[in-house]
């Protein structure tokens, strides 16, 4: 196991950051931590990195208690802050070879890295002088250099232009296939093109922890209907693999099926049977930007 979290809780006086959040992530996963902004994100990735203490609960980072052993934890982890520090007058090539002093790590590392991460055509061209893209890819190469197991990237993509975002997202992708990797982000696209797990995190708590392969394959169906007559549900529970219905309003019906079969021809050929005329239909299959929106409303 990478990375153990039991019941942490942050406070700054008396607002709650963090309320008991408890999740693991296994070796090799890439985990998308998802949540608006405030909701306690990069709080929970300073825990891990050690940039943070915790007011209550345990951390921990390839088997070291965070609160406890924190050097080990540090050497063992590559982290992105948000805010990407580097020193826009050094040179790439003399950046990375300047923090690889620090962990004594071999030149040869270095050179690894940046053709790893696609720096070489811009490894002797000041970092001040680099795209966001390339920046990033700076950023990411520096927290490989001493090849950590885990990696912990808060929002790696942000401020990126499409392409930017493609290049960054299949190195991410790549480097995942080695290391376990902890992404925050606030864009579902950014999870569904990199993760394989999905953890939403709102208002300090946990609200979703589920792998996407299984929230692709929910079967469930939503199709909202309007008719030109009020219907009784009991009515509409005739339909074929119907789990429930609700009159949402008027003569609106929201109809939840267990199916994987398009169920649109079945509400037509009941409306025909029944005298009805459909105004209109649609089909609402429940998406991970849904969920994040029913997850996170502000209420």
């Amino acid at each position: 196991m990478s990375i153990k979290v039991e019941n942490i809780t942050k406070t700054y006086g008396e607002q709650k950051a963090l309320n008991c959040v408890s999740f693991t992530i296994e070796k090799g996963e890439i985990v998308g931590f998802l949540g608006p902004n405030g909701a306690g994100k990069s709080t929970m990735m300073k825990i891990l990195t050690t940039y943070l203490p915790a007011s209550e609960g345990i951390a921990v980072v390839n088997g070291f208690e965070v609160s406890k052993d924190d050097i080990s934890v540090k050497k063992s982890i590559g982290y992105l802050p948000e805010h990407n520090p580097l020193y826009l007058d050094m040179y790439v090539r003399e950046y990375l070879l300047f923090n690889a002093g620090i962990y004594d790590i071999p030149k040869s590392e270095v050179e690894s890295v940046i053709e790893k991460t696609g720096l070489m055509p811009e490894a002797n061209k000041k970092i001040g002088q680099l795209s966001k893209g390339y920046r990033q890819r700076v950023g990411l190469a520096n927290a490989l250099l001493h090849n950590p197991e885990v990696l912990i990237l808060d929002e790696p993509t942000t401020g990126l232009d499409p392409n930017q975002l493609i290049e960054i997202r299949q190195l991410i992708k790549n480097v995942g296939k080695e290391k376990t990797v902890l992404l925050s982000t606030h864009i579902m696209q950014e999870v569904e093109a990199i993760c394989d797990r999905v953890i939403i995190i709102n208002k300090g708590e946990i609200v979703l922890d589920k792998k996407l392969k299984d929230l692709k394959n929910n079967k469930q169906q939503i199709i909202e209907v309007e008719f030109d007559y009020r219907v009784e549900e009991v009515a509409l529970q005739k339909l074929p693999k119907i789990q429930k219905v609700e009159n949402s309003i008027g003569f609106v019906y929201q109809l939840y099926f267990e199916t994987e079969q398009d169920m649109r021809g079945k509400v037509f050929d009941y409306a025909h049977d029944n005298g009805l005329k459909i105004l209109q239909l649609h089909q609402k299959n429940t998406t991970l930007e849904k969920l994040f929106s029913e997850l996170t409303i502000q209420k």
